[in-house]
C-alpha cells in the first residue's frame, strides 16, 4: 500500500474527522470566550475597582535604550519594559470560562449516557424466560428430589 493511500485511509477515519471538527469548533469558541471576557466581563469589573482597564495593567521593570543612527539622531525612542499582568488576568479568565463550559458539556454528556445506560441495564436485569426444555428438566429434577 502506498504512502498516499495509507494517509488517505488514516485521514478519512471517523475519529480523525471528528477531531478536526472539534478543533475548528474549539478555535471559534475561544474567540467567543475571549470577546466575552474582554468586552463584557472585564469592563464592569474594571469599573467596580475604580475604572481600571485590565489590558493596560502593567508593572515596569526597566527601560530599553534609545537607538541612534551614525549621525546621532534618534531612530527609535527609549521604551519602558513592562510585565503585562492585566493581559495575564484576562487570559486566566478566558481559560476558566472555557474549562467551565467543557466541564458542563462533559457532565451533560455523562448524564445523558447514564440515562440511556440505565434503561439498557433495567432491560438486562430481568432474566429471560427459560425455554420449555429447561422447564421440563427442572420438573424432572424436582420430582427426583422428592422421591
Amino acid at each position: 500500500m502506498g504512502l498516499i493511500s495509507e494517509f488517505k485511509e488514516f485521514a478519512m477515519k471517523g475519529n480523525v474527522v471528528d477531531m478536526a471538527v472539534g478543533i475548528i469548533i474549539g478555535g471559534a469558541f475561544k474567540g467567543v470566550v475571549s470577546s466575552l471576557v474582554n468586552d463584557v466581563i472585564m469592563p464592569p469589573i474594571g469599573m467596580l475597582i475604580g475604572g481600571v482597564n485590565f489590558s493596560e495593567l502593567t508593572f515596569p521593570i526597566g527601560t530599553t535604550p534609545a537607538v541612534l543612527d551614525d549621525a546621532g539622531k534618534v531612530v527609535e525612542a527609549a521604551k519602558q519594559a513592562t510585565i503585562n499582568y492585566g493581559v495575564f488576568v484576562q487570559t486566566v479568565l478566558d481559560f476558566l470560562i472555557v474549562a467551565a463550559a467543557v466541564f458542563v458539556g462533559i457532565k451533560a454528556m455523562n448524564k445523558a449516557s447514564q440515562m440511556t445506560g440505565m434503561a439498557e441495564e433495567e432491560e438486562e436485569a430481568a432474566p429471560p424466560e427459560p425455554s420449555d426444555e429447561v422447564k421440563l428438566l427442572r420438573e424432572i429434577r424436582d420430582a427426583l428430589q422428592k422421591s
